[in-house]
């Protein structure tokens, strides 16, 4: 009969709209894409255009570039070193790469640049403070932290005090920690800067390091030495100076050719040979 007769669904039709909804949602989807990607491109090129345009812009040409701590170096060097001169556009400049240059010169210990917009780049270095030449065979200069900076060249300054006697297993390289007998020089040399100092280092001449009985100098206009040993260096400076200001007082006294501060109860002193005695030396 009719009336039991069920009806059927028409799949096809069902399946044929779906596949029209998934097209269509893929059209929209690609079409999306496809905008975001023109949009890019658009602002990429538009980003291209207005960098190419800032950083050949007159306006932003470099008119002065300020250097400051420089001593030893010229300004003309250092802008050499860092590779760029007037009328170079500011933004235009990568201040990481010029620090990197100005670092790589071995007497610039640290270096700063800054854009001041405009037209201003500043370039602040700190230089490398001689200490002492360091002879190891070849001549190295160290700075007052120790540190070796520079192969020493004779354009450098020959008027530091020469120390001798030490190895490079004494330095603290490759993060081992300096040797006693480094760490013993060091501390004279420090105590040399101090303003009332008996031995400025700008009268030591030579320092000689023995392992085992310690440090020797060799200073003033003199040539006798100062056998200072280890330890108690300003203990033993305080003693030298009563020594030389002993001598200096006694009218005739003839110059020494060695003082020995290594013993802590008593100082010896060896005189210079009076030719017109004996020869005998005096011991003080």
């Amino acid at each position: 009969m009719l009336g039991n007769k069920h009806i059927r669904k028409n799949h096809y039709k069902g399946t044929s709209t779906k596949k029209r909804v998934k097209i269509l949602q893929r059209f929209i989807v690609c079409f999306e894409i496809a905008t975001v990607a023109a949009i890019l491109t658009v602002m990429s090129f538009v980003f291209i255009l207005a960098h190419d345009f800032i950083t050949q812009c007159d306006y932003f040409k470099t008119d002065n570039i300020v250097v400051r701590g420089a001593h030893r170096l010229s300004k003309q060097q250092i802008l050499e070193q860092a590779n760029i001169n007037k009328r170079i556009n500011i933004l235009s400049v990568n201040l990481s790469i010029i620090r990197n240059r100005l670092l790589a010169h071995s007497w610039i210990a640290e270096a700063e640049v800054r854009r001041e917009l405009p037209d201003i780049i500043t370039i602040r270095i700190k230089e490398h403070e001689p200490f002492a030449i360091l002879d190891l065979g070849r001549r190295f200069l160290i700075n007052v932290n120790g540190e070796v900076f520079k192969e020493w060249t004779a354009s450098d300054p020959d008027v530091l005090p020469i120390v001798s006697g030490l190895q490079f297993s004494d330095l603290n390289v490759s993060g081992e920690p300096r040797s006693t007998s480094f760490n013993a020089v060091m501390e004279v040399l420090r105590l040399g800067l101090e303003p009332d100092s008996i031995l400025p280092n700008g009268r030591i001449r030579k320092i000689r390091v023995d392992g085992q009985t310690g440090l020797t100098l060799y200073a003033f206009d003199r040539a006798g030495v100062i056998k200072l040993g280890y330890h108690n260096y300003p203990d033993k400076y305080e003693r030298l100076e009563s020594v030389l200001f002993y001598l200096k007082k006694k009218e005739g006294f003839p110059d020494f050719n060695s003082i020995d501060l290594n013993h802590v109860d008593r100082i010896v002193v060896k005189l210079v040979k009076d030719e017109s005695s004996a020869g005998d030396h005096k011991e003080v």
